[in-house]
């Protein structure tokens, strides 16, 4: 099992700071072996936190940390389909696969959080709608990121007159996270469409649970869910005070069930520290697991 960083948080410092704690934090990423960076695609701070809270623009930073690391695999986890139109992400996430050497991946799901959206004038529709609009943006990066097709997309929501995308990506196209554990909607898209998969480890047996769920999905459409690589994203509570082997305890029946990798959060205080000093020292731990 692989660990990760997700990065949701930046009160640690003062604005004029947040240049330097990302950078020693992608410093701590890359020496302690920590396979994965992602940070979160949000505007405002997520409830249950100050909505105030200083919050960066994710494609922006990940672009900042592309050029300051060079062998994690970068991402978000996970933007939401309401933020930016699907042709125009397409080439962002492209983008970001050329600068970092092949190092994004999409994460995206079908959005949530109402109050930035209504803040900032972007429109929010329903769910159902979201949903769809969510499979349409799915098949738009396919297409962007085919050598093959640059002709229109012709959806009931998106409409594209070409689909050109130049630089493409560098490894035929990148990873694809559909984020969220939903049995009948989200899954589905991870079985037709998605790379990866990011489940929350609520209990090993309710794991097990999306596991089968998503395996059936995959039947019907054909797939082998060998195909897809299976996250966790966690807060991690045990590194926090240090206790690294009740950790990978807690972690090893996911490993079990052919969890690929657990991402993990970090409380209130410095983000390279935290890096350096609790998520570290699980990395040779949890790479027995398997």
């Amino acid at each position: 099992m692989r660990i990760g960083v997700h990065v949701f948080r930046f009160d640690a410092v003062e604005p004029n700071q947040l240049r330097r704690e990302l950078a020693h934090t992608c410093e701590a990423v890359e020496a302690g072996g920590i396979s994965w960076l992602s940070v979160m695609d949000h505007w405002f701070q997520m409830p249950g936190y100050p909505a105030d809270d200083p919050m960066l623009e994710a494609y922006t930073t990940l672009g900042y940390v592309a050029g300051l690391t060079s062998t994690d695999q970068l991402g978000v986890l996970v933007t939401g389909v309401t933020y930016r139109h699907p042709g125009l992400l397409a080439k962002i996430t492209a983008t970001l696969d050329v600068l970092s050497g092949g190092r994004a991946t999409l994460g995206i799901g079908a959005a949530w959080y109402e109050r930035e959206h209504l803040a900032l004038g972007v429109p929010y529709p329903p769910l159902a709608e979201r949903f769809e609009r969510l499979e349409e943006t799915l098949q738009i990066c396919r297409q962007m990121w085919d050598p093959d097709d640059n002709g229109p997309y012709d959806g009931t929501h998106y409409k594209l007159a070409e689909t050109l995308c130049s630089p493409l990506p560098l490894h035929r196209r990148p990873e694809v996270l559909v984020g969220g554990s939903g049995e009948r909607k989200t899954l589905r898209l991870v079985a037709q469409y998605g790379d990866a998969c990011n489940l929350f480890p609520s209990s090993p047996d309710e794991v097990a649970r999306k596991l089968d769920v998503l395996r059936r999905h995959c039947d019907d459409v054909g797939r082998d869910p060998a195909e897809i690589r299976v996250t966790l994203l966690d807060g991690g509570p045990e590194l926090t005070v240090g206790d690294t082997s009740a950790f990978v305890e807690r972690m090893t029946p996911y490993a079990a069930l052919g969890v690929e990798s657990v991402i993990v959060m970090p409380p209130k205080g410095s983000l390279a520290t935290w890096v350096q000093n609790s998520v570290a020292p699980a990395v040779p731990a949890l790479a027995d697991l398997r």
